[in-house]
């Protein structure tokens, strides 16, 4: 088994045992493996040991990654800033766009998104703690932008994303994840047809999947430490 492949059955171990805590079962939440800045070469181990789910923060990056491992069928998320000028791109190639948090960015997605191609899946990126170097819709905001995006053609609204500052122990971790988790559950409660909730990375995965997370976002404790720019 190559690094890689054990690094993702050690992850896949630590969400089996979070989700028996938790009581829920495993089966609840999907692994992505955070794959920026890593090269076709390591996507494909990760493949061969069954991983299907790879996020992105580098656009142009991923697109050109994505066309060295087109013959593997695999599955793109879009976890980095989308900026107006890179939304074609994003619509064209990804099959989830988890930072959505402008309604602008949301409408030119619609837009780009080709024919004949499924909807691209979307997620509402929210500054559930209120970061100042964060993206993301604060929570008061992100029921309308939500309502807003779940109309748009081409797109299909799958819930809400967030990324919080980092938290010193376990119980401000969870803290904040149940932030996100109450939100979430609130805009259900509302109508809003959501079913992910994608939060949790390799530092604070048990205290996510503890909170109701459905999609943990791991790299490092998959790929290892990132390669210097």
């Amino acid at each position: 088994m190559t690094s890689i492949g054990h690094n993702l059955h050690t992850v896949r171990e630590r969400i089996a045992t979070a989700c028996a805590r938790a009581q829920r079962p495993a089966e609840e939440v999907t692994l992505m493996a955070v794959s920026k800045t890593f090269g076709p070469e390591a996507v494909r181990q990760a493949h061969e040991a069954g991983q299907r789910a790879f996020g992105e923060n580098y656009i142009q990056e991923a697109v050109e990654k994505m066309a060295l491992l087109s013959d593997l069928p695999l599955e793109w998320h879009c976890i980095g800033p989308i900026q107006s000028n890179k939304t074609r791109l994003v619509a064209q190639h990804f099959d989830w766009a988890h930072t959505v948090d402008r309604l602008k960015i949301a409408q030119r997605l619609s837009e780009q998104r080709p024919q004949g191609k499924p909807p691209l899946q979307v997620c509402i990126q929210v500054n559930i703690d209120g970061g100042t170097s964060k993206s993301g819709v604060l929570p008061d905001e992100a029921a309308d932008l939500a309502r807003e995006v779940a109309r748009l053609p081409g797109l299909r609204l799958r819930g809400l994303m967030t990324i919080p500052e980092p938290a010193p122990d376990y119980e401000a971790q969870k803290a904040v994840h149940d932030q996100a988790a109450d939100l979430f559950r609130r805009l259900r409660e509302a109508g809003l047809e959501l079913d992910t909730l994608s939060m949790g990375m390799s530092a604070d995965l048990e205290a996510a999947i503890a909170a109701g997370s459905t999609m943990v976002r791991v790299g490092t404790a998959i790929f290892g430490a990132r390669p210097r720019p």
